[in-house]
């Protein structure tokens, strides 16, 4: 045990001193600033990968309409492919026991839906009504798509959440009309709000979901002519006479969402539906399959390595504060070289004068910590705010900061605080 007058010697040794206390403690403080700063980065990213992993589906395949490579395809391949079909999803459908479910998706070419004399620009996406099942959307008001609209062939939609800002504002849009290409759609739900952070996962790029206006399948396949359209980098369906060439033809829908019955049949599944859109398409990779639990586990991969290099750089500032404060506490040992002797003259043991300087090492490394601490959380909300990175700042982190500091303190005082304890008494008297 230590007893209250080690504490006491110490506290007041310290606070004798308080510049050379607060400069000693610098290394510590930006040394735990930067772990704290860092690891809430690092948890930012996870969490927010994780979120859009769950937009997409942690438990989906999804297959995108693509533009084929004519250098790697034969022209009589590129004719015969059908393109993406609801053929290919009744194909797939055909596994019970690996798929649950199966979502096709055509984005209309409707360069904007208007209200009154509101207009926005939107994507408008033909669905049916398991597309909630498959995906992490959900509505906030109203419903959505029903199996009736679909047999009915009825002209209703589903707002995003941004969309009916944008078109009603405040206004309850339920039972409005809203007119999208040439046709009036009823307004029958409006989707929740759905974060979707910077829209990137390893490279894959997420669609703003508020952005969309959902309607059934069976209407824009009756109703609205299909063309080729602009989706995405990945989907460079454009409408001009290159996109539209006699050599392919244009896909039916621009995706498929299946859903499988258990994680750990996605890559079987994967692989089963590779080569079932293979044969179907003589070969031609007129479509890209996208898996987000292989995304996931790429983007953990990536996160670990970002975490090891940052904790390496912060762990390198505690190092060179630590090596600080063994380097103080050496001066610290010479300069009260008498006092040392004084004490142990009158019965202080060499075990005490070691506690003392041990109290005093770990003392600067945790209020050290303390500030670094403080700044840490203060370092994460500014790079929140102006970096428009999200932050999070685990329990464990603050843990892993206040052991590591009084680690520091500990073997970096151990050295100094030894030294100090093996003093001769009488050589410490006689020093000057």
């Amino acid at each position: 045990m230590i007893d209250k007058q080690t504490f006491s010697i110490s506290f007041d040794a310290l606070i004798a001193h308080k510049l050379r206390s607060f400069l000693t403690m610098l290394g510590v403080i930006f040394g735990v600033g930067a772990v704290i700063a860092m690891l809430s980065i690092g948890e930012g990213a996870k969490q927010e990968v994780l979120e859009q992993i769950s937009i997409l589906g942690i438990n989906n395949i999804i297959v995108k309409a693509k533009v084929p490579d004519e250098s790697l395809s034969s022209d009589m391949g590129l004719a015969r492919s059908p393109g993406l079909s609801l053929e290919d999803s009744e194909n797939i459908a055909q596994f019970t026991k690996l798929v649950k479910n199966i979502v096709p998706q055509r984005f209309e070419a409707v360069s904007s839906v208007t209200y009154g004399s509101e207009e926005v620009k939107t994507r408008v996406v033909a669905t049916n009504p398991d597309y909630t099942y498959s995906s992490s959307v959900e509505v906030d008001k109203g419903r959505f798509l029903t199996d009736i609209d679909t047999e009915t062939f009825a002209q209703v939609c589903v707002l995003g959440a941004k969309t009916k800002r944008a078109l009603f504002a405040f206004k309850d849009p339920i039972g409005e009309n809203v007119r999208i290409g040439d046709l009036n759609f009823t307004v029958v739900g409006v989707m929740a709000d759905k974060y979707i952070g910077r829209g990137k996962v390893e490279g894959f790029e997420l669609k703003n979901l508020n952005e969309d206006i959902y309607i059934p399948f069976s209407t824009a396949q009756k109703k609205i002519e299909r063309s080729p359209i602009e989706e995405s980098n990945s989907n460079r369906w454009t409408g001009s006479s290159s996109a539209s060439s006699s050599y392919y033809n244009t896909p039916e829908i621009d995706q498929l969402t299946i859903t499988v019955t258990d994680l750990e049949y996605v890559q079987s599944t994967t692989k089963l539906i590779e080569q079932i859109l293979k044969r179907r398409h003589y070969g031609v990779e007129d479509y890209e399959i996208v898996v987000p639990e292989s995304l996931l586990r790429q983007s953990q991969k990536t996160q670990q390595i970002f975490n090891i290099v940052m904790g390496t750089i912060a762990g390198i500032s505690l190092l060179v504060g630590g090596i600080g404060i063994m380097n103080i506490m050496l001066a610290t040992v010479l300069e009260r070289t008498r006092e040392i002797g004084v004490r142990r003259a009158v019965g202080a043991t060499r075990v005490h004068i070691m506690r003392q300087f041990l109290v005093e090492a770990v003392t600067i490394c945790l209020i050290g910590c303390i500030v670094g601490i403080t700044i840490g959380l203060i370092l994460a909300k500014v790079i929140s705010y102006y970096a428009d990175w999200p932050t999070i700042v685990a329990p464990y982190s603050i843990f892993l900061s206040v052991g590591v500091s009084t680690s520091v303190g500990v073997i970096f005082g151990i050295y100094p605080a030894n030294k100090a304890a093996k003093l001769d008494v009488i050589e410490s008297l006689r020093y000057e």
